[in-house]
């Protein structure tokens, strides 16, 4: 079951970029999320601008197959906000609309939870963070189905045996650990400040869900599994027409020299 989990006792490095960039993206989330709960539609964009400019600053020192995991994890991301939130309704932003800052932040936080999996501290301690992990969510989602809960969060219960799945049977579960910290960060801080707010009916699987649903996490994870499960062809896709590209030039070179003479 945890075949995919860092040997115990491995050498793993702590690195102070890596825990940069969890610190970093932890404290703008809190700052952007609060800045937006009462901000006009202008500061909002103005917002997404900044997300823009951070982002790249991150990713300067990042390798080519990281950068591409962050644009599929946007792209991929950006379009299930777009269909889950203005289309289907299951959680609904303050304008009605998907926020400027929204796409960036999607690739920053899956560069968070890139960075906290790789990181020393998460290879060390990996089984005791997912126990606690385990532990907290799965108390969570209980309260959730209990009767107890103000709002029932039946699909979160959902949400948290899909997380599992993940976590236990998922090739990167240092990376889904690292993605439950910075997604119920930001969640519990978005829905606290009214930035956004959950249907109390999830409009696909009509039943109760909670605001926001605790097994949340288990959403990041699929964005995160297609970043990771994408990176790698697309890159030997765009090599593979870059080496093809690159011959047919040459041979036009060569042809227009022959011409010449």
């Amino acid at each position: 079951m945890l075949r995919h989990f860092p040997p115990v006792n491995g050498a793993y490095a702590h690195k102070k970029r890596d825990y940069f960039i969890a610190a970093f993206t932890f404290f703008c989330v809190a700052v952007c999320l609060t800045a937006d709960a009462n901000a006009a539609l202008e500061k909002q964009n103005a917002l997404g601008v900044c997300g823009w400019v951070f982002l790249t600053g991150l990713l300067l020192g990042e390798n080519k197959e990281v950068r591409m995991q962050v644009i599929i994890a946007i792209i991929f991301a950006t379009i299930g906000e777009h269909f889950a939130s203005p289309f289907m309704g299951g959680y609904t932003y303050r304008f009605g609309n998907v926020p400027a800052y929204v796409p960036p932040g999607h690739g920053m936080v899956y560069l968070t939870a890139v960075a906290l999996g790789r990181s020393g501290l998460f290879l060390i301690y990996a089984r005791e963070i997912a126990t606690f992990v385990v532990l907290v969510c799965g108390a969570w989602s209980a309260w959730g189905i209990s009767g107890y809960a103000e709002q029932g969060d039946y699909v979160g219960a959902l949400l948290f045996c899909v997380f599992l799945i993940y976590l236990f049977k998922g090739r990167s579960p240092m990376i889904y650990l690292a993605a439950f910290f910075i997604t119920t960060w930001l969640e519990i801080i978005g829905t606290a400040v009214g930035t956004w707010k959950w249907a109390a009916i999830d409009p696909v699987l009509h039943l109760p869900q909670g605001n926001p649903p605790s097994g949340v996490a288990a959403w990041y994870c699929l964005v995160d599994a297609v970043a990771m499960g994408g990176a790698a062809p697309l890159l030997r896709a765009l090599k593979t027409v870059g080496t093809r590209i690159k011959p047919d030039k040459s041979r036009e070179s060569a042809y227009q020299g022959a011409s010449n003479e």
